[in-house]
């Protein structure tokens, strides 16, 4: 009745941003991924270029060289997609953004599109950190790691206080 006995989900599972390999943070060589200092998360070996939203939400920022977005989820947190390490430094070359600031996105709409082999070839890794910026709002970050997903599959458990 009006739903005030109805039980709260305190799990929200976010989705795979790319096809490929979901591995634990700690892998990501880059210690502000790899040592959580910007929060806990998930990374991505991506298999193929296209960057997808791993939840419903608004878009914060994309950033000017295409190589991240940052996207508040509808439940709160606070979830950046890194596509590479130090990949700025490519200047969107390479990148293409299909979102921009304020749109709102669902789980699964494409968010960039990257060359990969473009990132290679310019020595950089492809690897995707996702990543809870407020983490110390949740009681649990949990990455899901260990497995080769597709985009949309479960790669990142956040449960609430």
């Amino acid at each position: 009745m009006f739903g005030l006995f109805k039980k709260k989900d305190k799990n929200h599972v976010l989705g795979s941003v790319a096809k490929g390999k979901a591995v634990a943070l700690s892998q990501v060589s880059d210690p502000t991924f790899g040592q959580g200092i910007l929060g806990d998360g998930v990374a991505v070996i991506p298999s193929e270029g296209k960057i997808y939203s791993p939840v419903d939400g608004k878009v914060e920022m994309v950033f000017d060289t295409l190589h991240a977005v940052s996207i508040t989820a509808d439940f709160g947190a606070e979830v950046l997609v890194h596509v590479g390490l130090d990949t700025v430094q490519m200047k969107g070359d390479g990148f293409e953004g299909h979102v921009k600031a304020g749109d709102q996105v669902k789980k699964g709409d494409l968010l960039l599109t990257v060359d990969l082999d473009k990132v290679k070839a310019a020595g950089y890794d492809t690897i995707i950190p996702v990543i809870i910026c407020n983490t110390a709002d949740y009681a649990k970050v949990e990455g899901i790691s260990g497995k080769d997903v597709a985009p949309g599959d479960d790669i990142l458990t956040v449960t609430e206080k």
